[in-house]
């Protein structure tokens, strides 16, 4: 079971790094997570005129992609808890003259109507909710009926042998890199690793999702398994009801 985060920590941690973080994660991520960005929408089913929302957005980088994807006849918008963040972001969209719109807000407290947006997205971001169930069931609650919820995450490779490549570099290259460059603030970069192994693996993380009532939940991997994106559809009822999530269940079995 995922542990339960602590905002305010976590809060804190990403405001401290906020100005590093978008090099850091093109750097140490030998600038793969660009692709995994747009892989994620495509995934996601993001088209021209829709409307789509981004949460956990951090400095925007997906919620970017997005916007780009449905172009101007449609709305992108992204939400994350850290102001700082959120203020980074916001200010590279507006020096792009990208008419995305960032704001602050809480994932478990997402302040929109249901049934709003027709694809929702997160990027590396599900781990440092509070409550992951909740974060999900709120995604999807926002969700516009027929549409998809994208998470983009971090897992552990299934190759033993590249399993071990990836975890000297994961746990010892990355902290000591990460936390060099970001001047050691909070140990951010020895947090991430630390959260990626109690984050539920790409089965587990498949059969929450199916519980918290999305369909045809569908696990795509990326760069030998180092990442995935899982995605599930939100049905015509919400909350589903019993027999609906009894079938998604069966189905994801």
């Amino acid at each position: 079971m995922q542990p339960m985060q602590e905002p305010a920590r976590i809060r804190g941690m990403f405001a401290a790094i906020a100005g590093t973080y978008d090099t850091l994660n093109h750097v140490l991520s030998l600038n793969q997570d660009r692709g995994w960005r747009r892989f994620a929408v495509e995934m996601a089913g993001v088209r021209a005129g829709d409307t789509v929302l981004d949460v956990c957005c951090g400095t925007g980088d997906l919620a970017l992609e997005l916007s780009r994807k449905v172009g101007p006849g449609g709305r992108a918008v992204g939400t994350d808890f850290c102001e700082a963040m959120v203020r980074l972001g916001q200010g590279k969209a507006d020096e792009a003259r990208d008419p995305v719109r960032l704001g602050v807000a809480d994932t478990l407290r997402l302040p929109f109507a249901s049934a709003r947006f027709r694809a929702v997205t997160v990027g590396f971001g599900i781990r440092n909710v509070a409550d992951l169930r909740a974060g999900i069931r709120e995604m999807a609650r926002v969700t516009a009926p027929r549409g998809k919820v994208a998470i983009l995450e971090f897992t552990q490779p299934a190759n033993p042998l590249f399993r071990f490549v990836y975890y000297v570099y994961f746990l010892i290259l990355l902290p000591i890199l990460g936390n060099l460059v970001a001047g050691g603030r909070r140990n951010a970069y020895g947090y991430l690793p630390r959260s990626v192994l109690a984050f539920p693996d790409r089965d587990e993380l498949a059969r929450i999702i199916t519980d918290c009532g999305l369909l045809d939940v569908r696990v795509h991997s990326r760069t030998f398994g180092i990442v995935t994106v899982h995605v599930g559809t939100r049905p015509g009822q919400w909350p589903p009801s019993s027999a609906a999530a009894a079938s998604a269940s069966r189905g994801a079995s």
